[in-house]
């Protein structure tokens, strides 16, 4: 039996495939020479790959544009990107490109909204869908956008008393959206999500606080949020089809309410035996739509979606050194790589996610398990399974050039988390830090160490100023 770790590779998984190919031993990701970045630039190593992001955007509204046509879908399809999945300008203007719309989470996005607009990437008639708990420094900045022109505007309301602080600054007629909270999966330790209303509460809302009001603010959109994503499973298909439902009866006595938005997106792939029916899921949605609606003789919505992780997440790969080896017991080989999981990529870690993990070097070496371990002195940071096995194997080390670890598909949400050059998730600034100590005379005195990070210092970083 041959034992290189091309043979374990071909015997496992169909390969070459997508994204992935090895020639003259070293791996190409998307066709780009990782060995020669490598000698240019040395590990540990990030690496955005930006025709990806375009890639992925049209495959997803070309099936979008088929399912539609396959059903004959009357409403229209918007793509939306969330910038809290990555925010950094050479990827949120590289996806713009590509004619979409954005997402925002917090207070500093607007910032992000102004500076894009002032580089001419989105216009006034660009949608905007503004939604989380939000504090008066984010419906400030959202009435700001209004107040200054920008239509397609649309605050996603996640209480009741969110209203009033539009209808007190928002000089302008405006659209208004409702995120109606879902109920988690089973594995979480609480049965409904913290934002949103309860779905029982928007038609007695609407009639309440929003209906005869239309020359001021309208209900245009219905917004749901699913954190496990697109799956099909009886969870994700219950709870969507509770907001067509809401939506069907709502439209009855809301005619200007048209659009839905499913929020969370479609997995990614982190491994290489990664299968997903991204086609059959989309004409699916789409048809399930257009049943409740034929069924309750309502118009059908415009759909929206806000692809994140999707959009981004394989467009970026991670690659270390193995920097050392120890045999620390009988059974177990710790590879050392020249960085940290914990701080490069902080999901490993926090929710146990797994990315996928391919050598760049060594395919003609033969293959051994091991554990990968980082350079922190914390006992958590370490790597030892993958997705599709419980295990690592790696390519057995040599004389020769080390082993470079490519760690691939991890553009969302890792640098945010792991906190990278000071930005954080959901862009939410670091407190102040105010330091109680006693003074020369003995008493107890207090000041103030750093003050709240700036949407300006955020910026700074991300590439807008």
């Amino acid at each position: 039996m041959n034992n290189t770790y091309t043979d374990l590779v071909k015997q496992t998984f169909n390969f070459p495939q997508e994204g992935f190919d090895v020639k003259d031993n070293y791996l190409e990701y998307n066709n780009v020479d990782l060995k020669g970045l490598i000698d240019k630039y040395g590990t540990p190593l990030k690496l955005t790959y930006l025709p990806k992001i375009g890639m992925q955007i049209k495959k997803a509204k070309k099936m979008f544009a088929a399912a539609i046509k396959r059903h004959r879908y009357e409403g229209k399809y918007f793509y939306c990107y969330c910038t809290k999945s990555s925010h950094f300008s050479f990827i949120v203007e590289e996806a713009l490109n590509h004619d979409i719309h954005l997402e925002t989470s917090f207070a500093y996005d607007i910032d992000i909204i102004k500076k894009l607009y002032a580089r001419k990437k989105i216009t006034k008639d660009t949608f905007i869908i503004c939604n989380g708990f939000k504090q008066k420094p984010y419906t400030s900045r959202i009435a700001s956008l209004l107040n200054s022109g920008f239509k397609n505007v649309i605050p996603v309301l996640d209480n009741k008393e969110e209203l009033q602080q539009y209808k007190r600054s928002v000089k302008v007629p405006f659209k208004l959206g409702i995120r109606v909270a879902a109920e988690e999966e089973p594995t979480f330790p609480f049965y409904t999500s913290r934002l949103g209303f309860r779905p029982r509460d928007v038609l007695e809302f609407y009639v309440d606080k929003i209906e005869g009001n239309e020359d001021r603010f309208q209900l245009k959109m219905l917004h749901i949020f699913l954190n496990k994503g697109i799956k099909d499973d009886i969870y994700y298909w219950s709870e969507l089809n509770k907001v067509i439902n809401l939506y069907c009866q709502l439209k009855k006595i809301c005619p200007e309410l048209d659009s839905i938005n499913i929020g969370g997106g479609f997995p990614i792939k982190h491994s290489l035996g990664f299968e997903y029916d991204y086609q059959f899921m989309i004409n699916e949605i789409v048809g399930n739509i257009k049943k409740a609606c034929k069924r309750s003789n309502v118009p059908m919505p415009h759909i929206f979606t806000e692809f994140g992780s999707y959009t981004v997440g394989e467009s970026m790969a991670h690659i270390y050194s193995v920097v050392g080896q120890k045999m620390q017991n009988d059974r177990e080989i710790w590879y050392m790589i020249d960085s940290s999981f914990i701080t490069t990529l902080p999901d490993t870690w926090g929710i146990g996610e797994r990315f996928l993990m391919l050598p760049i070097n060594k395919w003609d070496v033969e293959y051994q398990r091991v554990v990968l371990g980082g350079m922190t002195c914390d006992s958590h940071d370490y790597y030892d399974s993958e997705e599709h096995i419980n295990e690592v194997f790696l390519p057995k080390l040599n004389n020769g050039e080390p082993l470079y670890v490519g760690f691939f598909h991890t553009g969302a949400y890792q640098d945010q988390i792991s906190g990278y050059g000071g930005i954080k998730h959901c862009l939410i600034p670091s407190p102040k830090h105010v330091v109680v100590g006693y003074d020369k005379n003995g008493k107890l005195v207090d000041w103030v160490y750093a003050k709240e990070q700036t949407a300006q210092s955020m910026l700074k970083i991300l590439g807008y100023t």
